[in-house]
């Protein structure tokens, strides 16, 4: 335990990436631990799929899976990925899950774009665009879990050639920037569910 947090406040950002939905409970004091490979220089040990159980009670969990092989925006490479690339996506979800499972925590949320996986868990609690908590783009995305609704902050969307999701230069961050949570989205969920 990092020293001057209290205990049970742990979250734990499982494929967290660049940080940005865990952002606001490290600024507001939080044990934030980013479980996900690049965040440990790729050597995998940060991989969910082989994160053991910690000792300490766990307050939160975020789960951000990769989308390469889930999003609808990718849903006409589906099939020439073949099923390799479907079961890697679902086995990252399932230690996701498991992770949540052996936790037990207080709230918890996966977080994934509009696409297939809700033929594997369900339909959502919750569908948003970054316009309805304050960043002014759209990139229709789902949750799913166990958490209090965030307050919604609208306002109106760039028109979509001015969306800043779909104007990414490419290059090895594109995918990464793409997928960063809203900083209007990530502080309306912190607040909801602190």
């Amino acid at each position: 335990m990092t020293p001057g947090v209290k205990f049970g406040r742990i979250i734990l950002d499982l494929c967290g990436g660049t940080g940005s939905w865990s952002k606001p409970y490290l600024d507001a004091g939080y044990d934030v631990r980013v479980v996900d490979p690049q965040e440990w220089g790729g050597e995998g040990t940060g991989d969910v799929r082989t994160f053991k159980r910690l000792e300490a009670e766990v307050h939160g969990i975020l789960c951000a899976p990769p989308c390469t092989h889930l999003s609808g925006s990718g849903a006409r490479w589906w099939e020439e990925k073949g099923e390799a690339a479907i079961l890697d996506a679902l086995s990252i979800v399932d230690a996701c899950l498991r992770i949540v499972h052996v936790h037990r925590p207080q709230w918890w949320a996966l977080e994934n774009p509009v696409g297939r996986l809700t033929d594997y868990l369900g339909p959502p609690v919750l569908m948003f665009d970054p316009c309805d908590y304050g960043d002014p783009y759209t990139k229709r995305t789902c949750l799913w879990g166990d958490f209090t609704k965030p307050k919604a902050n609208m306002v109106e969307p760039v028109p979509q050639s001015e969306n800043p999701i779909h104007r990414m230069p490419p290059g090895p961050e594109r995918a990464r920037m793409r997928s960063a949570t809203p900083p209007g989205f990530a502080r309306a969920f912190f607040e909801a569910n602190e």
